[in-house]
């Protein structure tokens, strides 16, 4: 499974559905160079609606700022990227009546362990590189972590890798992590925000040889 996250464009959510990748991502956080407002974010779901599964992405947002964008963007899936508890995404869950992915972040084993509170209250756990120390974004820093930490990990919940991928790098990122399900947004972009259709069509080719 491959999701294109920070999508923001017409021109670029139509290279993702064209791909035929399994997730595209909005991002709701306004500190993100990839920003959308939610009547920005409602024009590309309507047009990519039924082509591919829309995830909003959000960062410690609460209750009425959800309802706002379930109600307007209506996704498949809330994304939550901040420092929500494990108690924080079963409620989430079970208001809003959606899948939640839970983003992690990830430099240590201890911090792979940290994962199994998360397992019984979301239906996907995203594995991103900790933000550096200069960041005032929780993602999307194009850095990643030890891949190697992954190794045989099984938590009975789907997993997804992120953090500084790239067309480059994907193929040794899955070789190595063992894990298949991947997401980029800095590592597909010509310039910080601005995605590239060039760089998606070579991130996806490279994720599709490998499991083909």
């Amino acid at each position: 499974m491959i999701k294109i996250c920070g999508i923001s464009t017409k021109e670029t959510a139509e290279a993702v559905t064209k791909e035929q990748v399994e997730m595209i991502g909005f991002v709701f956080f306004p500190k993100s160079p990839r920003y959308v407002s939610i009547a920005t974010a409602k024009g590309l779901a309507d047009y990519v609606r039924n082509k591919v599964q829309i995830v909003a992405l959000t960062v410690n947002m609460n209750d009425a700022g959800l309802m706002e964008i379930v109600d307007n963007v209506a996704p498949d899936v809330l994304q939550l990227h901040g420092n929500e508890s494990p108690e924080r995404c079963a409620e989430i869950r079970k208001t809003f009546g959606l899948p939640v992915m839970k983003a992690c972040g990830i430099s240590s084993a201890e911090d792979v362990k940290a994962l199994s509170s998360y397992v019984p209250h979301v239906d996907r756990l995203l594995l991103d590189a900790k933000p550096p120390k200069n960041s005032d974004i929780p993602g999307g820093n194009g850095v990643s972590f030890d891949w190697k930490l992954l190794q045989g990990l099984e938590l009975g919940k789907p997993v997804m890798l992120s953090g500084g991928l790239s067309p480059e790098n994907v193929r040794h990122a899955l070789a190595i992590s063992g894990v298949s399900d991947v997401d980029v947004s800095s590592g597909v972009e010509r310039e910080r925000g601005v995605k590239d259709i060039e760089l998606i069509e070579a991130f996806v080719h490279e994720v599709r040889s490998v499991v083909e």
